[in-house]
C-alpha cells in the first residue's frame, strides 16, 4: 500500500511539474510574441524578454501594467477624434503666423519647424518673459495672478501637495471662483492622489471650481491602459492671455518630499504675456476636453487672442504618447546636434537613450562645450544608480558633468549657444520624451537666455565638477551596481 501511496505521489509530482513548465514555456512564448509585435528600441525589448523569461509571474505582471504604451482603446479613439477637430485651429495658427518664422536666426528655422509638425503650434512673436527662480516667491505670485484674474484660471499640474503656501493657493482659488471668476484644475490621477484624497475636491466643487482627474488609476482597467502615463504638465493660465510653465508643481519645497533626504527641490518657472499664452491656453483646453469624461468633443473652436506685449519670440511644444510621441525626441536630438558652440542640460533626473547619448558625446568631441548639470542627491535611488552609467562615457568624451549640493535640482532645460533655449516639464530621460504627457516652451531670445545662463552659473556655484580619471578610480563594485541599474533604464 505503501508503495502504491509513494508511486501516485511521485506521478502526479512529475506530471504537475510537467505542466508547470508548459505553462511557462506557453506564456514566455506569447508574452515574447507580444513583446516583438511593435517594432520598439532594442534595449527596451531585451529588457522585457529577459524580465518574463526569469521572472515570468512578476515581468508579465509589469508588462501588463507598463509594459507598452498604449491610454486605453476608449481614450485613444477620443484623443484621435479630438485631434481631428484640433487640428483645423493648429493649421490655422501655422496660416496666420506663417512669416514670424524669418524673424529668427536661419540655424534655428529648422528646429522651430520641426516643432509644429503634427498638428503642432507656430513660432509667434510680441510675447514678454520674466524668468522666476524662488518657489515661495512663485507661490505668491500664483496667489497674485488669482485675486487679479477677472475670467478664467486654467490650472494644470501633475502634483498639488498639502500643506504650507500650496494651499494658500487653494484658498485663493476659491476666493476666485466665488467672485465669479471660471476656474478649472486639471491635475494627474497618480502624482496629485493625495490632494483628491483630501478635502480640497469637495471644497473647490462646493465654491464652484470645476475640478477633473487626469488618467486615474483604475485596479479593473489596467490590462486595457499603461498605468504609469502620466500627465505630467505644469500649465497655469490667466485670463487667456498669461501663462506659466516649468518645472515647479504646486508643492510648497518647505514641506515637499522632507522626508527623502535631498533637501528642498529647486525649480524654475516663467512667466509668458503675449500670443504664446494662446497656445497654452488651446493645450490646456485639449487635455481638459479629453480627461473630462462628459465632453466627446473639442469645442474650443477659436483660440483666445493674447496682446502683444514684448519682442521674444517662443513657440510652445506640446507631446504626448498617442500623439506627437516621437515629436519631442526629434526636437531635442535636433536641438544638440544643431549645438555649435555651447550646450548645457539641467534635469533631475537622466536617462537617455544612445541615440541622444551619441549625440551629447559627438557634441564634445566636435568642440562643442557641453555640461550636464544634475541632483547630487536623488528622491529615486534606482534613477541615480541608472543615471551613473552614462558618466564614464560622457566624461571620456569631454562632457563637463557637474553635481547640484544644494537640494533636488529639478529645473528641466537645455539651453543652445546662448541663443535658444528649451524650458518646461520634460526631463532627460525616456519617460518624459516618449511617454508622458509633456509641455515645453521653446524661446529664441538671446536676453531670456541670458537670464537663464546666469541661473545656470548659479547653478554651477553650489555644483561639484566630476573628475574623469578620480570617476574611473571609483569603486569596483559601483561599476556593477551602476550597470545593473542602467539594464532597467528603457523601463524607467
Amino acid at each position: 500500500m505503501n508503495s502504491l501511496t509513494t508511486f501516485l505521489i511521485k506521478h502526479a509530482f512529475d506530471i504537475n511539474i510537467s505542466w508547470l513548465v508548459l505553462i511557462h514555456f506557453l506564456l514566455v512564448t506569447i508574452f515574447i510574441g507580444v513583446i516583438i509585435s511593435v517594432r520598439r528600441p532594442v534595449g527596451v525589448a531585451f529588457a522585457w524578454i529577459f524580465i518574463v523569461m526569469t521572472f515570468p509571474i512578476v515581468g508579465i505582471s509589469l508588462y501588463i501594467l507598463i509594459g507598452d504604451r498604449p491610454v486605453g482603446r476608449s481614450l485613444t479613439r477620443k484623443i484621435k477624434r479630438m485631434n481631428q477637430e484640433y487640428a483645423q485651429i493648429t493649421e490655422d495658427m501655422r496660416r496666420d503666423y506663417a512669416g514670424e518664422r524669418q524673424k529668427i536666426p536661419v540655424e534655428a528655422r529648422a528646429l522651430s519647424l520641426l516643432a509644429e509638425t503634427k498638428n503642432g503650434t507656430p513660432v509667434v512673436s510680441g510675447n514678454k518673459l520674466e524668468l522666476h527662480t524662488n518657489s515661495l516667491e512663485i507661490l505668491q505670485l500664483f496667489i497674485d495672478e488669482i485675486d487679479r484674474a477677472k475670467a478664467s484660471l486654467h490650472m494644470e499640474f501633475y502634483i498639488w501637495a498639502l500643506g504650507g503656501d500650496a494651499d494658500r493657493v487653494g484658498e485663493a482659488v476659491i476666493a476666485a471662483a466665488k467672485r465669479g471668476v471660471k476656474c478649472r484644475v486639471l491635475l494627474d490621477s497618480l502624482g496629485s492622489k493625495d490632494w483628491f484624497k483630501s478635502s480640497w475636491p469637495g471644497r473647490f466643487r462646493n465654491a464652484g471650481v470645476q475640478v477633473t482627474e487626469a488618467l486615474p488609476i483604475q485596479i479593473g482597467r489596467f490590462q486595457f491602459r499603461r498605468a504609469d502615463i502620466r500627465l505630467h504638465r505644469k500649465i497655469f493660465v490667466v485670463d487667456g492671455a498669461i501663462v506659466w510653465t516649468g518645472s515647479m508643481n504646486l508643492v510648497d519645497p518647505r514641506t515637499f518630499k522632507q522626508d527623502s533626504g535631498v533637501g528642498e527641490w529647486v525649480d524654475a518657472m516663467v512667466r509668458v504675456e503675449g500670443p504664446v499664452a494662446a497656445q497654452f491656453e488651446l493645450t490646456f483646453s485639449f487635455d481638459w476636453s479629453v480627461d473630462n469624461p462628459k465632453i466627446t468633443h473639442f469645442d474650443d473652436r477659436v483660440p483666445p487672442i493674447a496682446p502683444y506685449e514684448g519682442g521674444a519670440i517662443a513657440q510652445e511644444l506640446a507631446s504626448g504618447p498617442v500623439s506627437r510621441d516621437d515629436i519631442l525626441y526629434q526636437v531635442m536630438l535636433s536641438a544638440i546636434i544643431d549645438a555649435r558652440e555651447e550646450l548645457t542640460i539641467t534635469t533631475p533626473y537622466f536617462g537617455p537613450d544612445d541615440g541622444l547619448l551619441q549625440a551629447m558625446m559627438a557634441s564634445a568631441r566636435r568642440g562643442v562645450n557641453v555640461t550636464l548639470i544634475v541632483p547630487k542627491l536623488n528622491d529615486s535611488t534606482l534613477v541615480a544608480w541608472s543615471s551613473k552609467s552614462y558618466y564614464e562615457d560622457l566624461l571620456d568624451s569631454g562632457v563637463k558633468i557637474a553635481e547640484f549640493h544644494g537640494g533636488l535640482l529639478h529645473t528641466k532645460s537645455l539651453l543652445v549657444d546662448g541663443r535658444t533655449a528649451i524650458f518646461g516639464s520634460v526631463n532627460f530621460d525616456q519617460r518624459s520624451l516618449r511617454l508622458n504627457f509633456e509641455i515645453s516652451l521653446i524661446v529664441y531670445n538671446e536676453e531670456f537666455c541670458t537670464q537663464l545662463k546666469q541661473l545656470i552659473e548659479s547653478y554651477l556655484k553650489q555644483s561639484d565638477y566630476l573628475d574623469s580619471k578620480a570617476w574611473a578610480q571609483r569603486p569596483r563594485w559601483h561599476h556593477y551596481l551602476e550597470n545593473a541599474a542602467h539594464l532597467t533604464s528603457p523601463l524607467l
